[in-house]
């Protein structure tokens, strides 16, 4: 495909259930391998155990039917034993079926994976970034692009790890910003890896912030779950920015992943609202305003958005990228170019190629797309 011609989809996925299940097994001792993530057989089918906890299923369950209907893949009629998301080669069939010319890719830790242990972190997590880059990213460099994984127990080893990553041949890299404490500057380690690297690191949703609330597939709690789920990152990005952690460095750049854009410019406004009414009574406040912190350093991303028209241009293009979120219930896969002449097709056409190729392939160093 011609990068010129295609899309960029900057937020896909590679969930645990569709994760090759000897992968951990394979590239890991003995001695880890034992501990680390690998599949057992049980009555309601094959999962994913480790640290003796259940981290989730491995390919299709016995259900499969309704699990089908809820995927992306099933609803264009495609065949699925679970695993297709995890094959490189079909996943590239599917690439082409879409008009999709690269893919960002985000593995399970986006939506939660924990190892409690350090040391098995570490490993598990290195285990996964060279398998990304070895055996999946090889097979198209210039179209596959799995994220690294960073551990998150600890600064030194989350920025050791985006360090080996960038070696490695990495284009970025996730941490679970629910799972450290953003606000101390303890993080700084990390966030100058990731400016020395160039790699950009991704905040991804995850949980919900109820425990009243969770995704329940085929249940009226996963549409309410789905409704609320991206606003989340509101807490992250506001540490980031009074903090100070954008302001002490400026080359970081941050993806809030699937966040969508439509909360955003109330919220920057009600950042620069509050930075505006208490910057100097606070210990700290950045010398810029929350929505320059931003502009210049922040990207969000969504799949699809009914009000770009009037609420894109309050962030700027730039600050924005389109997604396929394949292959979630949310997915625009197979027909992400109608959808996206759907949500954008109001926007100047400049605008539009930023925002579906251009930020994405210049931010993960794809081939130039003009």
């Amino acid at each position: 495909m011609n990068p010129r011609d295609g899309i960029y989809s900057c937020d896909d996925h590679l969930d645990l259930s569709a994760v090759p299940p000897d992968l951990w097994q394979a590239r890991m001792s003995r001695g880890e391998a034992d501990r680390a993530p690998h599949v057992v057989t049980r009555s309601k089918g094959a999962v994913w155990v480790c640290e003796d906890r259940v981290m989730g299923r491995s390919g299709m369950p016995p259900n499969r039917e309704m699990v089908k209907n809820f995927s992306a893949i099933g609803r264009a009629g495609i065949d699925d034993d679970g695993y297709r998301a995890g094959n490189p080669k079909l996943r590239l069939e599917d690439m082409d079926r879409d008009g999709v010319a690269a893919s960002v890719i985000y593995g399970p830790l986006s939506l939660g994976f924990p190892i409690a242990d350090p040391d098995l972190q570490n490993a598990c997590y290195a285990a996964w970034n060279d398998w990304a880059v070895e055996e999946f990213n090889a097979v198209a460099p210039d179209r596959l692009c799995v994220l690294a994984f960073l551990p998150g127990h600890s600064p030194d080893a989350a920025a050791a790890e985006l360090e080996r990553a960038a070696t490695l041949g990495h284009r970025g890299a996730i941490i679970g910003a629910f799972d450290v404490d953003l606000g101390d500057p303890a993080w700084d380690r990390l966030w100058a890896a990731a400016e020395h690297t160039g790699l950009p690191i991704s905040f991804h949703i995850k949980g919900g912030t109820s425990s009243k609330l969770s995704y329940q597939i085929g249940k009226w709690q996963s549409a309410a779950f789905a409704s609320v789920l991206p606003l989340q990152l509101d807490e992250p990005l506001a540490i980031m920015v009074f903090s100070g952690a954008l302001e002490r460095h400026p080359d970081l750049t941050l993806v809030l992943a699937e966040s969508g854009v439509g909360w955003l410019p109330y919220f920057l406004a009600r950042l620069d609202s509050e930075w505006h009414a208490l910057r100097d009574k606070l210990d700290y406040a950045p010398a810029l305003a929350p929505s320059e912190l931003f502009r210049r350093q922040v990207v969000a991303t969504f799949e699809e958005e009914p009000l770009a028209a009037q609420l894109i241009p309050l962030l700027g293009a730039d600050s924005c990228m389109w997604a396929s979120d394949y292959p979630h219930t949310d997915s625009t896969f197979p027909n992400s170019r109608q959808a996206i002449e759907e949500s954008l097709g109001s926007l100047p056409e400049p605008d539009r190629r930023k925002i579906t190729a251009t930020n994405c392939a210049r931010l993960y160093g794809f081939a130039d797309v003009g």
